[in-house]
Parts: C-alpha cells; structure tokens; sequence
C-alpha cells in the first residue's frame, strides 16, 4: 500500500510544480526578483549562463532538503515529494532549455501538435522584453489557443 501512496505523492508534487513554477514566473521573477529573471527576456552579457539560472538553486535546495529529511529523520513521504520537485526540475530543463531556448543543439527536430503549442506560448511570452503586460508563465500546461 506503502507503494501506491509514494507513487501518489509524487505524481502531485510534479503536477503542483507547475502550478508553483506559474506563480514563482509570475510574481516573483516578474516581480521583486525581476533583477535575475531580465537576462532572461534580453540577454545583457556574453556568457553563456543566465542570472536567472539562480532560480534552479533554489528548487534544488528544497529537493534535497526532502531527500535529507527522508533519510535522516525516517520521514518516508519527503521521497517521493523530493524526487517529484527533481523531475519537475529535468522535465523544466529539457523542455525550456534544451528544447524551446536551444541552448544545447537536441531535439530541434521534435514537431507534433504539443509541442508546436509549446514554442508559440513561449514565443509570445518573450515577446514582451519587460516584466509587465506577460503572460503564458506556465511551462507544460499550455492554454488551447496556442494548439489551433
């Protein structure tokens, strides 16, 4: 039975990842924390990495904060909570960085219906070079319009 909830939790922890993604973009990269977030709308510097690439940190620490508290406090259900917030972290990873922003050269042939809807919610979020009048803050769940 034990099995059944871990697998439970961490399929809501990845789906609630891309509620808090929405809102962390939104609010706080859009917002208070636009100072990291801007080089990633208009890229002011030559090096490869983005001060946005700070928010990775981040989730990173929380996820192994739940891998800590897992293994030293014997609490079970911060697993599956931890893993979760890393898969959400990859699947973030290959989609916006690797696949819509191409900053490894793979899956630049990939081209089906999802993922066309993907790009052009992308797109016309980078559209707008300031942290106001955005929209589209999300990553995988994307509004109908863009798949028509």
């Amino acid at each position: 039975m034990q099995t059944v909830y871990w697998i439970l939790i961490f399929l809501a922890t990845f789906f609630v990842m891309e509620f808090n993604a929405w809102f962390t973009h939104k609010y706080i990269m859009h917002g208070f924390l636009w100072t990291l977030h801007r080089d990633h709308h208009h890229k002011d510097h030559k090096s490869w990495f983005e001060r946005n690439d700070a928010f990775f940190l981040f989730y990173a620490v929380v996820s192994m904060g739940c891998w800590y508290l897992w293994g030293e406090q014997n609490l079970w259900y911060f697993l599956p909570i931890g893993i979760g917030i890393m898969a959400y972290g990859l699947a973030y990873f290959i989609v916006h960085d690797i696949f819509i922003h191409q900053r490894f050269k793979w899956l630049r042939n990939i081209d089906n219906k999802y993922a066309r809807g993907v790009r052009r919610a992308h797109k016309i979020h980078h559209k707008h070079l300031g942290k106001d009048k955005g929209e589209n803050f999300g990553m995988l769940i994307v509004p109908l319009k863009y798949f028509k």
